[in-house]
């Protein structure tokens, strides 16, 4: 009786894998967006190895334009800036990686317990969701940064984290809301499961998709935080980032000496790794949506 109950819901589920996996990679956004975060991602992975220079130090020709020896030239300084570039891509991913997970747990413990429990742990947990939300967090950032006289990717990723949660928390309430209702979880109820086994067994697998977009969306806006942090000059002191890239050449008059190499390839690796994941979130979106699937 076990192996006939148990036998049609194994094709179904394959079954589900195999559509979302056709549609997915039909989905023009979503595998363009996929490509060139992968592309950045690998730089930041291998780019390092490639790179015959400190980030740091200053052993190269001052001034140089993009050549066969300097890949991206070199700064007013004399500091290989395709070094720099695949150094600060790492530390990018990093940050984004560090703060976006961190964020995404905050706002999931807040959001499922808030949203299944309701009641006073509700009103406690939406109390604390929407006095950090008004909270202007980009002032707090700078005033902690400003006074922390060594500043790691560490601390700047746990800092973005720990700000960031909020709207996550609110959006996963609103579906915990919608699916504490469901008959699955009215059944958990029955056989005496946990709050914890209800919420992380029952319901957050039913938000899967759901879960994946919102860790996309912190995944990027801790990159375009911390990128803004490290531009007004408030990023990491033990290392180089995109930003602080764009911070020095700025400072430098990179712009105004011509010196476009310094100050373009962070820009536009900030703008295209930020923007392949919101395509990316968009493309999701639409596979993971029957309604807005493109037949």
């Amino acid at each position: 009786m076990t192996s006939t109950s148990s036998s049609p819901a194994a094709p179904a589920a394959k079954s589900g894998r195999n559509e979302i996996l056709y549609f997915a990679f039909r989905n023009t956004k979503l595998v363009i967006g996929a490509v060139v975060f992968l592309i950045f991602l690998l730089g930041a992975i291998f780019g390092p190895m490639l790179a015959t220079h400190e980030p740091l130090t200053f052993d190269a020709p001052p001034g140089l334009p993009p050549s066969a020896d300097y890949w991206f030239g070199t700064t007013l300084f004399g500091q290989d800036v395709f070094s720099q570039f695949v150094h600060g891509l790492r530390s990018s991913f990093i940050v984004g990686a560090l703060g976006g997970i961190t964020a995404a747990v905050i706002g999931m413990l807040v959001g499922f317990f808030a949203g299944y429990r309701g009641g006073i742990v509700d009103e406690v947990l939406n109390m604390l969701t929407n006095v950090v939300l008004v909270i202007p967090t980009f002032a707090v950032l700078l005033v902690v940064a400003a006074y922390l006289s060594v500043r790691g990717l560490g601390t700047e990723a746990m800092f973005i984290g720990l700000t960031s949660w909020p709207w996550a928390a609110r959006a996963i309430r609103a579906q915990t809301f919608s699916l504490t209702s469901r008959d699955f979880v009215g059944m958990a109820r029955l056989n005496g499961e946990s709050t914890f086994r209800i919420i992380f067994g029952e319901i957050a697998p039913n938000m899967s998709s759901y879960l994946v977009m919102t860790f996309i969306l912190l995944f990027g806006g801790a990159i375009l935080t911390a990128a803004t942090l490290d531009f007004i000059g408030l990023g990491p002191t033990d290392s180089i980032s995109l930003g602080l890239m764009m911070n020095f050449s700025v400072m430098n008059a990179a712009l105004q000496l011509g010196m476009w190499w310094w100050f373009v390839p962070p820009g536009l690796a900030i703008t295209a790794i930020v923007g392949s994941l919101y395509v990316m979130n968009v493309g999701l979106d639409e596979v993971f949506n029957p309604k807005l699937r493109a037949l």
